[in-house]
């Protein structure tokens, strides 16, 4: 409601209540930075060839010759998939003859893989990949499952907002935390590539579902100026500490099922959390349900060491509120009036093009080869600057303007990648990350602002669906990437264009910083929109036209002004 944030002011900003909040909500998130990125292990290809088994009588030459040789990248490399015919080769060995010097290798007969791979233990022990053979023929399962992973978080997206907009926000967090840590737990003892793939879908619904919810419950129970903090410093940090924590245990632990195991811990410890974090008393207000709300705030009071008022939530002073408290609301309420309409479809593209952006620069990052540990140390870590120059532009700037210049900044980058000569291999680096830097800036700041847009009964659904254009884009993006084996700059410029196009549209989104959160849809600000200016122009009066009024001038100008509108300003609608 408008009066909730005045009636709840005497709790003050930034209490033990809000800190013991802030850091459990926060801390909540740590395992979902491991599942995040926690496939690059799980799902790892590493350097393989066919096997050759020693039951072949084979010299050491002819075993050293067995696999055939491709030019790879300027280099003479070992075929993954092929290798020359067993029993031909073996008749060569047993005949004395040489590899090379007797027998063109050119001309022999060549065969698949008929008794598997050896795979190279130089950075992985053990993957999904080595356990079920995903290599050759079957070398697409394992990107395969990473997508199948954000299908389940894009329907994580789409659902669990309805859901906790309907059955409250704690209740939500703590069901799917737990989907999201025990289907985990239930892949470590997967039996084959099916299972693991179907509990995977599982864990991205539960993975993502979580952190909405718990990103929507600081919101909401958090004040103002601490909210901001929340969304940036708070969940992405810790999100972000996630990210570079995972290739430290990965390093140490390099058998997948331990792995597995090891990241799943820290999510049935937040198990504990339950007895901590309340319910929102902002959504128990909107669900008509004072008296609970006012026992979490007279305990939130207490904590802080204050003296509640004797009554905090007066009927008598929120008349909108006993007339639409236990209204049902659902998915379509994000389409029913032009308004809010208008904001979701806005919203949807934002989003999307911010997750192709994201998710492309991720995925094509140039010139990170070699450990694999550290690279993906280096790119969680690019994050922890984005996320604090996040946080002190929604401090400082207002939200349009600060989302608009992070994505200009990232957009702009992308379209400078095609100048950029191919031995620059330094500077094609620091272009790729200063505008992962802009794009991720970006990502933190719209959960601020999408959360801030939407009312409280349709929030959850509002930054659900949204989130579920962004996983749309994280499925696309690899496509966008893929284009590159046309040409290698077409990703950027594309991904450019867009992130530019989407700047501009920001501009036109209402602002919300210093302004209190809706409850209702009629609550909402109004989306921005171009207005039509009647130019006056200077039209020469017939001759016969006599002498008109000014006011008779005036009409004239507007009406013809009216065949060609130019632009001047946004206003409210």
């Amino acid at each position: 409601m408008s009066l909730y944030d005045d009636v709840t002011a005497f709790l003050g900003e930034w209490g033990p209540f809000q800190r013991l909040i802030f850091f459990l909500l926060s801390a909540s998130i740590i395992p979902n930075g491991f599942t995040g990125l926690s496939s690059v292990f799980l799902a790892g290809t590493p350097e393989h060839r066919c096997r050759v088994p020693d039951t072949v009588n084979l010299s050491s030459a002819w075993r050293n010759h067995s696999i055939p040789l491709e030019t790879k990248d300027g280099r003479q490399m070992p075929q993954k998939c092929r290798r020359y015919r067993l029993a031909t080769i073996a008749n060569f060995s047993a005949l004395g003859l040489q590899p090379g010097l007797d027998v063109d290798l050119k001309q022999l007969e060549q065969e698949s893989c008929l008794d598997g791979w050896e795979y190279s233990k130089d950075v992985f022990l053990s993957t999904i990949v080595t356990e079920w053979d995903l290599v050759c023929k079957d070398d697409w399962k394992g990107p395969f499952t990473t997508s199948l992973f954000y299908v389940g978080v894009l329907l994580g997206s789409f659902f669990s907002g309805q859901l906790s907009d309907r059955f409250g926000r704690k209740n939500v967090l703590f069901l799917t935390m737990a989907m999201h840590t025990g289907f985990s737990f239930l892949q470590v003892f997967s039996v084959n590539y099916e299972m693991f793939t179907v509990l995977f879908i599982l864990v991205g619904m539960g993975h993502i579902s979580n952190y909405l919810a718990a990103f929507v419950l600081g919101t909401e129970i958090l004040s103002k100026s601490v909210r901001i903090i929340f969304a940036t410093l708070g969940v992405c940090i810790f999100f972000a500490f996630g990210f570079m924590v995972l290739p430290l245990f990965a390093y140490f632990i390099r058998d997948w099922r331990k792995l597995l195991l090891a990241i799943t811990v820290p999510g049935v410890l937040c198990g504990a959390l339950w007895w901590f974090i309340p319910e929102s008393p902002r959504w128990l207000v909107s669900q008509g349900r004072i008296k609970e709300a006012e026992v979490i705030i007279r305990r939130a009071a207490k904590i802080n060491g204050i003296v509640a008022p004797s009554t905090i939530f007066d009927p008598d002073e929120l008349p909108d509120l006993n007339s639409r408290t236990c209204q049902s609301h659902h998915i379509y309420d994000l389409i029913r009036t032009r308004n809010i309409r208008i904001l979701t479809i806005m919203s949807i593209i934002l989003w999307l093009t911010i997750s192709v952006g994201y998710f492309g620069l991720s995925l094509d990052t140039p010139n990170l080869h070699g450990n694999i540990y550290m690279n993906s140390f280096l790119l969680a870590a690019v994050e922890v600057p984005a996320y604090v120059l996040a946080w002190l532009l929604l401090q400082h700037v207002t939200r349009r303007y600060s989302m608009a210049g992070a994505l200009f900044l990232g957009g702009s980058v992308l379209l400078l990648m095609q100048l950029v000569p191919s031995d620059l291999l330094f500077l094609s680096t620091t272009l790729v990350m200063v505008g992962k830097f802009g794009i991720t800036s970006a990502y933190s700041m719209v959960y601020v602002y999408t959360a801030e847009l939407y009312p409280t009964v349709v929030r959850n659904m509002g930054v659900g669906v949204s989130s579920t254009a962004s996983r749309l884009g994280s499925i696309l993006s690899p496509y966008f990437v893929y284009l590159g084996a046309y040409n290698r700059f077409l990703p950027y410029v594309i991904m450019g264009s867009l992130t530019i196009l989407t700047a501009i549209l920001t501009l036109f989104f209402p602002e919300s910083s210093g302004a209190s959160l809706p409850d209702h849809i009629d609550q909402m600000q109004k989306v921005k929109k171009i207005t039509r200016v009647q130019a006056l122009r200077k039209k020469q009066v017939p001759k016969d036209a006599g002498t008109k009024t000014p006011e008779s001038s005036k009409s004239t100008a507007l009406k013809d002004g009216e065949e060609g509108p130019t632009i001047q300003k946004s206003t409210a609608l």
